[in-house]
């Protein structure tokens, strides 16, 4: 009896394990009807759904769908094709997550994950960890038989941005390449690894074991790079999200890691902020500053009206926020499937109120979409500053720049004084889905599915070379270097102060 008894608490315990793994079993049935209540929601609630797509080639894409799911089999394919649709809209807003057993499950697998951080870098993925197996700075040619370009091709989905935006996804494969390989590719005994040695054609294989999850990331943060890119994956606090520094009598800096500064207008941050930038910007007009360089390469965004009381010391026109803002619906779709703390058997006592707010922020109703109305502070026309900056401005971006982030350096890179100095950013230049966070969990497998729902057309001049679905292009597109990469210098930053010195000799 003790047998038995014994056997049969293993084999529950494995079921259970097994059972929270991302590769378990997932029935077609259940894929069919989350696709269908995913397809739904996105129609109904997702403004951004044809913002950068046809209609068309949506419909298409639904229907490569259908046909994917009769081939898939377990919660990963499923989790696969949902990501797969929702990179396919083009918002970096738009996120696909796990419910929380499965993220548990998967931090704790011991083994299959590839083992070193790589980064992009002059027009390669390369080695960024210091190791005795394959050089730092090795080029990474294939893995497993599959050629690398194959590779960040396929995972490219799992890190959304905007538009086609194609520099911002490496933000992500430079972090969680490892994470988005096993999600492709499945765990992994052995990587089969061909590179190239720097300065040479010749390819070399080598074979290495899998890794735990929790040992890459292990292997990350002690990644080469580190001293270079470590602020960006640093949480700041308060008055460490901004920084000004007189470079010479000539020319000043001022940095902004983010507009995540205070809740609103009301709070004590941004009162702070707005002192800081009132002082400088003082400074700056008194010591009649000719060059400014802004560097904002790390900004992932934050929260109004942080954004534009900084461009206000910077603009030489009269602006707004947007032009255009508009959702898909004056109720809330779909409010069962929609993720909220609130209890669904109150919901419907509570719901009526959202709706009211909604109905008030966008009163106006065209062709099935509610827009703003002149009296939203979106729409608030806005001065420049009394001490704005008039002088030449030289801004400096990256692919990390998004959301509010990248909505300042769209207005700023529309300033006839202002060169943009850097890479493309992955948040667009004349719009983007934001404001809003939506989320749904799909109710067959939970996957949890979130997007912006407000559709913006940004305040800003069109521009030659700026393009409707790709990130902000700068007017130099200076990328760092693989010397720089090495020693941990700053091309960028570099190219900047070099191209001031040139044009005030």
């Amino acid at each position: 009896m003790k047998k038995i008894t014994t056997t049969f608490f293993l084999t529950i315990s494995s079921f259970f394990v097994f059972s929270q793994s991302i590769d378990k079993s997932f029935c077609t049935k259940k894929m069919k009807k989350d696709l269908e209540v995913f397809k739904e929601i996105r129609i109904q609630a997702n403004s951004g759904l044809y913002k950068y797509r046809t209609k068309k080639k949506t419909d298409s894409i639904y229907m490569w769908a259908d046909k994917e799911i009769e081939r898939a089999s377990t919660y990963l394919d499923f989790y696969n094709i949902i990501c797969k649709l929702t990179d396919f809209e083009g918002s970096l807003h738009n996120h696909t997550d796990f419910p929380n057993k499965y993220w548990k499950y998967m931090q704790k697998e011991s083994f299959g994950y590839f083992p070193y951080p790589i980064k992009w870098i002059e027009g390669k993925w390369r080695v960024n960890f210091q190791n005795e197996e394959i050089p730092l700075d090795a080029e990474i040619v294939s893995i497993n038989g599959n050629q690398i370009y194959e590779i960040v091709n396929n995972l490219y989905k799992y890190y959304t941005t905007d538009g086609e935006n194609i520099t911002g996804k490496r933000i992500g494969l430079r972090t969680h390449f490892s994470k988005y390989y096993r999600w492709d590719y499945g765990l992994k005994t052995n990587f089969n690894i061909t590179f190239k040695k720097k300065n040479t054609n010749v390819e070399q294989t080598i074979s290495l074991k899998g890794i735990s999850y929790s040992d890459y990331y292990k292997n990350f943060r002690h990644r080469h790079s580190k001293p270079y890119d470590e602020i960006y994956y640093t949480e700041l606090e308060g008055s460490e999200k901004y920084n000004f520094t007189l470079v010479n009598r000539n020319t000043a800096l001022l940095t902004i890691y983010s507009f995540t500064i205070g809740g609103n207008e009301n709070s004590k941050q941004h009162k702070n902020y707005l002192s800081f930038l009132d002082s400088i910007f003082i400074e700056i007009k008194n010591k009649k500053i000719e060059n400014l360089i802004l560097d904002v390469r790390h900004n992932g965004g934050g929260t109004d009206p942080n954004d534009l009381v900084t461009y206000s010391y910077l603009a030489q026109r009269n602006f707004q926020e947007n032009k255009k803002a508009w959702i898909s619906f004056n109720k809330i779709p779909l409010s069962k499937y929609y993720d909220t703390f609130i209890p669904k058997f109150i919901r419907p006592l509570i719901l009526p109120v959202y709706n009211k707010k909604i109905e008030n922020i966008f009163p106006i109703e065209k062709g099935g979409k509610y827009y703003q109305d002149k009296d939203s502070d979106d729409h608030k026309i806005r001065t420049p500053n009394k001490n704005a900056f008039e002088g030449n401005i030289y801004l400096l971006i990256s692919p990390a720049v998004a959301s509010a982030g990248s909505l300042f350096a769209s207005m700023l890179a529309g300033n006839k004084n202002t060169t943009t100095i850097g890479e493309e950013t992955m948040g667009g230049y004349y719009g983007h889905n934001g404001h809003t966070s939506f989320s749904y969990k799909l109710p067959m497998s939970k996957i949890l599915v979130t997007f912006s729902i407000v559709n913006l057309e940004q305040d800003v001049p069109k521009k030659t070379n700026q393009k409707y679905n790709r990130g902000i292009i700068p007017d130099h597109n200076i990328p760092q270097t693989l010397k720089d990469f090495l020693n941990n210098e700053d091309t960028q930053m570099n190219f900047t102060l070099k191209m001031i010195k040139k044009n005030h000799q």
